[in-house]
């Protein structure tokens, strides 16, 4: 049964170009070791109409502030099992410990990150 990890993320708008480099690099480091997709996606229609039912939007449930937007994430896996050793061989490899990046910022507030891992209950 196919699994994903998913994130979503508030990013400065300012520092979109310095995330899209990164999310760049963490995609082929994870599709090296076997993810089947690593998909990043900016907002876009973050404020849909959805026929007058009241719903929580991304920047809300994000808190994000008018200089930022919101970042959803996903990586697919085989299984959870393929997902656990994925990312075992992603934190062993050479350039996610390289030492130029130790102190180096993120392009956003680590702290407001949500992440989770899903089942895949319906793949149409």
């Amino acid at each position: 049964m196919k699994y994903v990890d998913g994130f979503v993320l508030a990013v400065p708008k300012s520092k979109l170009a310095v995330y899209r480099t990164m999310a760049k690099a963490a995609g082929k480091i994870w599709r090296k070791y076997g993810a089947l997709e690593y998909v990043e996606c900016v907002g876009d229609d973050l404020h849909p109409n959805m026929g007058g039912m009241k719903v929580l939007t991304f920047p809300k449930m994000a808190k994000t502030k008018p200089s930022e937007t919101v970042v959803f994430s996903y990586i697919t896996y085989k299984s959870r099992a393929h997902r656990d050793q994925v990312n075992a061989k992603v934190m062993k490899d050479p350039s996610m410990n390289d030492p130029k990046y130790k102190d180096k910022p993120m392009p956003f507030d680590m702290k407001r990150m949500a992440y989770g891992g899903f089942k895949v209950i319906v793949d149409a």
